[in-house]
């Protein structure tokens, strides 16, 4: 492919492509460059990692990251007609931009690249929270994650006991990685300007991490606990023998989900978890 003599706009390329974002893939583009850089910027001193991009679309984000002189950057991008614009980028960068032409839901993204990896993402709103549950399974995989989210969603990912965005995710969440919310956003920021604010959730998973087995018995208990969020903990973790949990964890079975905090959390699933392996 001839490398043309000057990178069009971001702009200039979407108009020449006539891509429009479509609600049905939860697509709001981020444009402004400006905004772009800050965010790629979350990222610390990307030079000898490895980024992973899910969602880049017209590929505003993915500029940035590659003047960020990040070592690569795999675009992941199930859009086709997003595939001729990062293509265009790409032959500006042919040994630093990969595009990967795959559903990110159905994709180990670790596969992708060696460590150190990261995950910076515009996400797209409708599969942001199962990508978000699926990467804090492999949490030691990633040095950082730096994902935009609808606000209401960061908000709860970051939230703490005892407040009403408190829940399973931000249980799961902040049991895994360092949680915290480091830019907002307007509607106007994006094209076509969704209906909410936006986050970037600055997320940094912890030295150590929950071995797999343990990281199932959290999301049963996160679940079930969650799951009826009104009513004791003796009732809700009932359908998981949640009295006797609760009883070896000393945990009152009268109290609600939202009070009990990450350190609780995590007793719950060890104990679960030697309850579901049975004696040694």
């Amino acid at each position: 492919m001839a490398v043309p003599t000057a990178l069009p706009s971001l702009r200039e390329s979407i108009r020449h492509h006539g891509l429009d974002a479509l609600k049905s893939l939860g697509q709001h583009f981020l444009l402004d460059p400006t905004l772009c850089m800050r965010i790629a910027a979350l990222g610390g001193n990307l030079v000898k990692t490895h980024v992973i991009e899910v969602g880049p679309g017209p590929g505003g984000l993915t500029r940035a990251l590659l003047d960020s002189n990040a070592q690569s950057v795999h675009a992941v991008e199930i859009d086709r007609r997003a595939w001729p614009l990062l293509e265009e980028l790409q032959a500006h960068y042919p040994e630093q931009l990969h595009i990967v032409r795959q559903d990110a839901l159905k994709l180990d993204a670790t596969q992708l690249t060696p460590a150190p990896r990261q995950i910076i993402a515009n996400l797209p709103y409708n599969v942001a929270t199962p990508l978000l549950v699926n990467w804090l399974r492999q949490a030691a995989q990633w040095s950082r994650m730096v994902l935009m989210f609808q606000k209401e969603v960061a908000e709860r990912i970051c939230a703490a006991p005892g407040s009403a965005a408190y829940g399973r995710l931000a249980v799961l969440a902040q049991w895994c990685a360092e949680c915290s919310i480091a830019l907002t956003l307007p509607p106007g920021a994006f094209s076509p300007p969704p209906k909410v604010h936006s986050a970037v959730a600055l997320i940094i998973p912890h030295a150590e991490q929950p071995a797999p087995a343990l990281f199932k018995a959290m999301e049963q208990i996160t679940a079930a606990a969650f799951g009826q969020r009104r009513k004791m903990l003796r009732a809700a973790l009932k359908p998981i023998k949640g009295s006797i949990l609760l009883e070896e964890a000393g945990i009152d079975p009268t109290r609600r989900a939202e009070t009990l905090t990450i350190a609780e959390f995590d007793t719950l699933a060890h104990c679960h978890l030697r309850q579901q392996q049975g004696p040694s």
